[in-house]
């Protein structure tokens, strides 16, 4: 069995719909940490990290550099920030806009890759663009897992369409399903319970 050490997670647009029924489907007792790439305004305040607060029981954190990872939480990249994955903690960078993003989700993707390799599951939703196919490319390149969420269940299927090109070995689950599917694939020997995600 392989243990996971992060999931990273990129969407675009309608992210924040995507997101919310993401991680409102992990139990409260979900003990991986999750960070999120969420493209928007280099203006944003911390509204996004708010609003996910109210989908979930778990602790949401809108990040500030060398922000620690703990289990159970989830971290938000804040705006006009490139987040990277760092041994055991969050940095922050205002290191040039990738492909016109910042927080750019193939900076986070990449990052975790090389630092947690195997241990690491990447995710991509819907978007308009094809930020964090890359990323997801090299995470499964240093032996770790990838999840798209199913185009047809994106908002915009840009972005996981190309992320399917990238990776055409990734899981492509519709987004209903998400959050059961990584709970199977960080405790496959567990059977979820009947009512065991919200």
């Amino acid at each position: 069995m392989i243990e996971t050490s992060i999931i990273v997670v990129g969407a675009s647009w309608g992210g924040l719909a995507a997101l919310s029924r993401l991680i409102g489907d992990l139990p409260a007792d979900f003990d991986v940490p999750v960070a999120i790439v969420q493209h928007r305004s280099r203006h944003a305040d911390n509204l996004l990290a708010n609003l996910l607060q109210d989908a979930t029981d778990l602790t949401v954190v809108d990040v500030e550099d060398k922000e620690p990872l703990l289990p159970g939480s989830i971290y938000v990249a804040p705006a006009n920030y490139h987040m990277l994955v760092d041994n055991g903690h969050l940095s922050l960078t205002t290191d040039p806009l990738v492909r016109f993003s910042r927080p750019s989700i193939d900076v986070t993707f990449l990052s975790a890759a090389d630092t947690y390799r195997s241990s690491t599951i990447g995710v991509i939703l819907t978007g308009a663009n094809d930020d964090g196919s890359r990323g997801l490319r090299h995470i499964v390149d240093r032996g770790g897992r990838a999840i798209v969420q199913d185009p047809a269940t994106a908002e915009n299927p840009v972005m996981p369409n190309a992320a399917q090109r990238a990776v055409p070995e990734a899981k492509v689950i519709a987004l209903p399903a998400i959050g059961e599917t990584l709970l199977r694939m960080i405790r496959p020997e567990q059977k979820r319970a009947a009512g065991g995600i919200r």
